[in-house]
């Protein structure tokens, strides 16, 4: 029995892997797999070796690098005198799978990477631990596979596995119904990130923001989407000084919220990606800490950074970053698409596009049979 051993970060590492085993099972019953990840592959039958709680987490933090260092250790060290894998496939979370891949690499493992990390956006010097140790890159954008080809690397396009995930649009007077929003106003709807330092940094200038298109555009609603990661301790004092706006918090409305509104307001991400799917109308806007941006600067490869616009390549999302992240941009912008019916149609016409360079296609099927072929 072939066996294999899949190793996610985070939740939407999770989730992806889960779609690929499940694929994987209609092909073959004659593969063992065990993996680091959560609930979704634990779902599916698969032994957890330990939950990626532990791994998801962010920043420069001592204890946070430390714990991935032991982290590391002890997956090679049970790969290579335990379970002894066919195949290692890496899903995403870059800077712990990259450096783990060194260290299994050199043990003689076959590894796979199915969502690599954005080499094209940003350190572009980590194309040589992808040359050295991985053997074969399953790519998820179509724009990707020029650099590795060009640096000798093993790739395949496999599209993005959110084509199959994402649900269809819903009924829009239900959905208006059931949350009492008013089906004759228009809808803005505001999503500030899922991680507390964005919180910090986007909510106060959003809701700015929102105030002043509602002082210019009264009959504008919105609706605030709170990610699962935000505490109510974090958001509702903010929310105090904003009660004029009558904003109303969703939570566990996402797909809704990106499909139904008329625009939307983002932080960048990959719910940019989920509304172009949708063709629904946004802006992106971000700002940071001055010295993480700073250093974004100095490794970035590319100027855009919406993944609409860097599919399509051309600016059809407005990008407000850093300095350009002000209200009067942002309201700006969004009383654009709202009162000129050209422009936002543009937009919609442009975003269609995105959809058909992804592929209609399941990026986990494919990827379920590259494996079965490759182990």
């Amino acid at each position: 029995m072939k066996k294999l051993f899949i190793i996610t970060g985070e939740y939407s590492g999770d989730r992806h892997a889960s779609d690929v085993v499940k694929e994987l099972k209609k092909i073959t019953s004659d593969i063992e797999i065990e993996a680091v990840g959560g609930e979704n592959l634990k779902n599916e039958g698969v032994k957890l070796f330990c939950d990626h709680s532990k791994m998801s987490a962010m920043g420069f933090n001592l204890k946070i690098i430390l714990t991935h260092i032991t982290l590391g250790e002890k997956i090679a060290k049970y790969l290579k005198e335990e379970f002894k894998p066919d195949m290692v496939l890496l899903i995403d979370y870059g800077g712990f799978n990259l450096n783990l891949s060194k260290v299994l690499h050199k043990y003689g493992f076959k590894i796979f990477y199915y969502i690599p990390p954005q080499i094209w956006a940003s350190r572009k010097w980590r194309l040589n631990t992808v040359k050295k140790c991985i053997n074969k890159v399953l790519t998820i954008f179509p724009f990707e596979n020029k650099m590795y080809e060009e640096a000798g690397i093993n790739v395949e396009f496999v599209g993005h596995p959110l084509l199959s995930q994402i649900p269809p649009k819903p009924d829009k007077l239900t959905f208006f119904k059931k949350n009492e929003l008013n089906i004759n106003s228009k809808l803005i709807s505001i999503f500030p990130g899922s991680r507390v330092f964005e919180i910090k940094n986007l909510l106060k200038l959003f809701l700015d923001s929102a105030r002043i298109i509602k002082s210019k555009c009264p009959d504008i609603q919105f609706t605030l989407a709170q990610a699962p990661s935000i505490k109510d301790s974090l958001i509702n004092p903010v929310l105090e000084s904003y009660k004029d706006l009558n904003i109303k918090i969703m939570k566990q409305k996402n797909y809704e919220l990106l499909a139904l509104s008329d625009a939307l307001m983002l932080a960048s991400g990959t719910v940019a990606l989920e509304a172009a799917i949708y063709e629904t109308p946004m802006i992106i806007s971000y700002r940071g800490p001055w010295f993480l941006y700073c250093i974004y600067r100095l490794v970035r490869c590319i100027n855009r950074v919406s993944l609409p616009n860097i599919i399509l390549n051309k600016d059809v999302v407005p990008e407000l970053i850093q300095l350009n992240a002000n209200s009067k941009a942002i309201s700006d912008n969004l009383i654009k698409i709202i009162t000129d019916e050209k422009y936002k149609d543009e937009m919609i016409e442009s975003l269609k596009n995105v959809k058909q360079k992804l592929t209609n296609s399941s990026s986990s099927a494919k990827v379920a049979k590259i494996i079965n072929d490759n182990i």
